[in-house]
C-alpha cells in the first residue's frame, strides 16, 4: 500500500533543513558575484564568514564544513579575479576565513553532542516522570475518565501536582493533589503521596482512614529529611474521591483542596459541600470529615488543582473555571480537556505560573434508576 500523500502545510524535517541550506548557499554566490562587479578597492569577501555562522543554527558539523568550504573556494575565486591569490590582502583575507571556518566547525561539533546530552536527559526524565504518574485508564468502572497535565517548568511533564485512580472492593477511589513548591523540586513529595495511596487505598475501607494514613506518611517523611529550620514547610494538599459502581452517592474528604465540580447536561455546574481538613502533614492527627454527594449517570465530576483557577491573565484576573466549564457541560470527558487546555494558556498568556492538574469522570448511564437529587449534599463524620 503506498503511503498517504501529506497534507498541505505539513513539511518533514529533512525538507526544512534542505531549504534553510539554500540560504547559506545563496548568500555565497550573491556576495561573491557583487564582489567580482564592484571595483577592486571594494572587497566585500569578508562577508562570506556570514554563510558558515548561519548554517549550525540548522544543521551539524559536516554540512557546517560544507558551507566553510564552499565559501574559502569562493574567496579563493574571487582573489584570482581582483589581481590573483599571491596579494597579501587576499592571503589575509583566505587565512582568516579559514580559521573562523575551522572554529565554526568546532562551535557546530559541540553543540551537536550538547544536543544530543541533552535529548538523552530529557529521555530519561520522562521516562522516570510516566513511571512516576501512570497514564489514568480511559475506562474504569462505570467512569469515563480524561485528564490534563501542565507542568510550570520548561521540559517538565509533571511536577507538584498529582493524580492516581484504584478500583478496590466495588468502588472506584480517585486521589488528586498539590505538594508544596513546583516543577521538578517536588517530584520527589509527590512520588511518596502517590506511592502512599496506591498501597493505602486497598487497606483502609472508609476514606477518613485512608486520608489519616495519607497525612502520617508525609509527617513521617518530613520528620526525616526536614531540618529544624524547615520544620513545617513539607505538606501537600489532597482531595479523596469514592465513586461506587452502582451507587450515585459518592463520597470525599479533603485536606485542604479545592471543591470538585459537578457538570450536568443542559450546562449546569454545581459545586458540592465540602469540610475540609488542614493539608496533609500540617497537623497530624486532625480529625477528617465525610461529605456525600450525588453523581448521577450522565454527569461529569471534575477534579483539579488550584494552579487552574490560580492561573491569571495580563490583568491580573484569575481564571474563571465554573463560568468556563458551563459552556462544555455535554461535552464529552475528552473534549472537556481539549476546551480546558487551550482556554487555560489562552488565558494565561501561554505559560502558566504554577502547576495544573484536572480529572474528568463521566459516569456513564446505567439501568439503575435514579433516585437522588443533585441538591443532596450532606455530610456525616
Amino acid at each position: 500500500m503506498t503511503p498517504r500523500l501529506r497534507r498541505a502545510g505539513q513539511v518533514q524535517p529533512w525538507q526544512s533543513a534542505h531549504a534553510l541550506l539554500l540560504l547559506p548557499v545563496a548568500l555565497i554566490v550573491v556576495i561573491t558575484v557583487v564582489d567580482l562587479r564592484t571595483p577592486t578597492d571594494i572587497h566585500l569577501g569578508p562577508a562570506l564568514v556570514i554563510a558558515p555562522a548561519l548554517t549550525p543554527s540548522f544543521a551539524g558539523p559536516r554540512t557546517t564544513a560544507g558551507i566553510g568550504a564552499l565559501a574559502v573556494m569562493a574567496q579563493i575565486f574571487i582573489g584570482i579575479h581582483h589581481g590573483g591569490i599571491g596579494t597579501t590582502n587576499h592571503i589575509v583575507q583566505i587565512i582568516t576565513l579559514s580559521v573562523l571556518v575551522v572554529l565554526t566547525i568546532l562551535y557546530s561539533a559541540l553543540r551537536e553532542r550538547r544536543q544530543a546530552q541533552l535529548a538523552q536527559v530529557r529521555t530519561v526524565a520522562e521516562a522516570a516522570q510516566h513511571v512516576l504518574m501512570w497514564p489514568l485508564p480511559e475506562q474504569i468502572g462505570t467512569l469515563r475518565i480524561a485528564s490534563l497535565y501542565l507542568a510550570a517548568e520548561d521540559e517538565a511533564q509533571i511536577g507538584g501536582d498529582l493524580y492516581a485512580t484504584t478500583l478496590s472492593d466495588g468502588a472506584v477511589r480517585v486521589l488528586i493533589g498539590d505538594v508544596r513548591g513546583k516543577g521538578l523540586p517536588a517530584i520527589g513529595e509527590a512520588a511518596l503521596l502517590l506511592g502512599a495511596f496506591r498501597e493505602s487505598a486497598h487497606r483502609h475501607k472508609q476514606l477518613a482512614e485512608l486520608a489519616t494514613a495519607l497525612d502520617q506518611s508525609i509527617t513521617r517523611y518530613a520528620a526525616e529529611l526536614d531540618s529544624p529550620e524547615e520544620a513545617g514547610e513539607r505538606f501537600a494538599t489532597a482531595l479523596l474521591v469514592e465513586i461506587p459502581n452502582r451507587d450515585p452517592v459518592t463520597r470525599m474528604t479533603s485536606c485542604g483542596h479545592p471543591p470538585p465540580l459537578l457538570l450536568s447536561p443542559g450546562h449546569v455546574v454545581t459545586v458540592p459541600s465540602l469540610h475540609p481538613s488542614p493539608p496533609l502533614g500540617v497537623h497530624s492527627g486532625a480529625e477528617h470529615t465525610l461529605d456525600v454527594f450525588s453523581f448521577e449517570p450522565g454527569d461529569t465530576l471534575l477534579l483539579y488543582t488550584d494552579g487552574v483557577v490560580e492561573a491569571r491573565d495580563e490583568r491580573g484576573r484569575f481564571y474563571p473555571l465554573v463560568d468556563r466549564v458551563a459552556r462544555w457541560t455535554d461535552d464529552s470527558p475528552e473534549a472537556l480537556m481539549h476546551h480546558l487546555r487551550r482556554d487555560l494558556l489562552a488565558h494565561a498568556g501561554g505559560r502558566l505560573g504554577d502547576d495544573a492538574a484536572l480529572i474528568a469522570l463521566h459516569r456513564t448511564p446505567t439501568d439503575r434508576r435514579r433516585h437522588h437529587g443533585h441538591g443532596d449534599m450532606t455530610h456525616q463524620k
